[in-house]
């Protein structure tokens, strides 16, 4: 028979189990005893809800919270076009709607770091999910005069999103160590090519279904209410440190000004955050623009009509979701699918399988990075470091990115506005960038490579 910290019975337990309290703490076992009374029904329902805040039942909210996290953030890229046509803006405004998003977020990343190593960390992300998700709802009641409050509203929606960030990988690392940490890890990321091609799909569908684009930016803030609730609802916070047995022995917390001089001197750290900055470029100007250039491809073939009219066709955005629901990576095979996409047909079968393949190949980066900063980095300034790691990735990769590709394509336009030919192969010269910045990402994990067992020996004795 087992107690909760009312004094009161718990039904259904044995004696040889524990309970945690309200407080956290852990009631052992007791006999029966004259002073234990029945459970009142509130009180069951508090036992029964403690027993659920376990380590795996808190990952599993934190990456479906990063789902929807990924998921409103390309929705915007599954109709795009219909944006275009609405507000009457070229591919360089269309570009800008990610730009001032990954700007925002990579600013505010920072912010929530400091705040993520010193404050409860579950409180600022709940907090993070209802703000970004009541922007993005208002944003789907903007008029066509208002182009640029749809570009202010992505720019809150970032800060938002940088919340959840910067900080929800910092608890998976303090309630798991070693090959689970690097499971969970695993999972958590999978929520970005997921999120990603749930966005395309689920957006594209909610246009459809509602006959108007802004019906898609109206999906993901209903789910990230009830995310945010279960975060505060099922997710403990952990002390920092405590999978690693060091909570009890941590050194006092290092002011933020000595932590960012531990994390320039990382060489592990540092290599692996330029690295993601690459990977970060191409995701991002391919997540925006890869739909965009398949739809032009069609016209081009003249297998669709050119859209003139609202809702447009989201068959290519639906094609671009399968390949971001992928799972593993790897950069050179990403290289040369990467060029193989823009030189085969790009409506035909080879050029899909390689958007598939190409885009499966790329993911497996993110959750490599993060388990290595959780090795390499000690606890106490482990949010620091993902918020930084995020801001170099965000402005060095697809801060830019989007807006750049955008930017050359209407560009290599401007003598040539009214071809549609000129208008796809632009596009396609645009995008012929990234592949080159990748192959810096993969020297710079090599380099990381080189010092990782190094730096992680380092964080230990520390």
């Amino acid at each position: 028979m087992c107690v909760d910290s009312d004094g009161c019975e718990i039904e259904g337990c044995s004696s040889s189990d524990e309970v945690h309290t309200l407080s956290g703490s852990m009631s052992p076992a007791l006999n029966s005893s004259p002073d234990l009374h029945p459970c009142k029904p509130g009180q069951k329902f508090r036992a029964a809800l403690l027993r659920c805040r376990s380590p795996l039942v808190a990952a599993g909210i934190l990456s479906f919270g990063n789902v929807l996290n990924y998921m409103d953030r390309y929705t915007v890229a599954g109709v795009l076009l219909d944006i275009q046509k609405h507000f009457e803006v070229g591919d360089s405004g269309a570009g800008l709607l990610q730009t001032v998003f990954i700007c925002s977020f990579m600013v505010a990343a920072p912010i929530f770091g400091y705040l993520g190593d010193r404050f409860n960390r579950k409180i600022i992300l709940s907090c993070g999910i209802f703000f970004w998700s009541f922007v993005t709802l208002l944003s789907s009641f903007i008029t066509k005069d208002y182009y640029w409050l749809l570009v202010l509203s992505r720019c809150l929606v970032g800060i938002g999103e940088s919340s959840y960030s910067s900080i929800s990988p910092t608890i998976i690392g303090d309630l798991f160590t070693n090959n689970k940490r690097t499971m969970m890890l695993s999972v958590f990321y999978l929520a970005i090519p997921l999120g990603s091609g749930l966005g395309y799909i689920l957006g594209s569908i909610a246009k459809d279904a509602g006959g108007h684009w802004y019906w898609a930016l109206r999906v993901s803030p209903m789910l990230g209410l009830i995310a945010g609730t279960l975060v505060l609802i099922f997710v403990t916070e952990p002390k920092r440190g405590s999978a690693d047995h060091i909570a009890g022995r941590m050194q006092t917390r290092t002011s933020w000004l000595c932590d960012m001089k531990a994390l320039a001197k990382n060489r592990s750290y540092v290599f692996s955050s330029l690295a993601s900055a690459a990977v970060s470029f191409a995701t991002g100007a391919f997540g925006i623009w890869i739909p965009q250039y398949l739809v032009r491809a069609q016209v081009v073939q003249k297998t669709a009509e050119s859209c003139t009219s609202q809702p447009c066709s989201s068959k290519d955005s639906l094609l671009h979701s399968v390949g971001l629901t992928g799972i593993v990576a790897w950069q050179g095979c990403y290289i040369l699918l990467t060029f193989l996409l823009l030189f085969f047909s790009p409506h035909s079968l080879s050029s899909q399988i390689c958007i598939f393949i190409g885009e499966t190949l790329l993911f497996l980066n993110w959750a490599i990075t993060a388990d290595i900063l959780m090795f390499v980095v000690i606890p106490t300034r482990r949010a620091t470091a993902v918020a930084f790691q995020g801001f170099t990735s965000h402005l060095l990769g697809d801060a830019g990115s989007p807006y750049l590709i955008g930017l050359i394509s209407d560009s290599l336009q401007e003598s040539y506005a009214t071809s549609i030919l000129w208008q796809f192969l632009s596009l396609g010269y645009a995008l012929m960038l990234c592949p080159f910045v990748i192959v810096l990402g993969g020297m710079f994990f090599l380099a990381t490579a080189l010092f990782f067992l190094e730096d992680r020996d380092k964080a230990e004795k520390q």
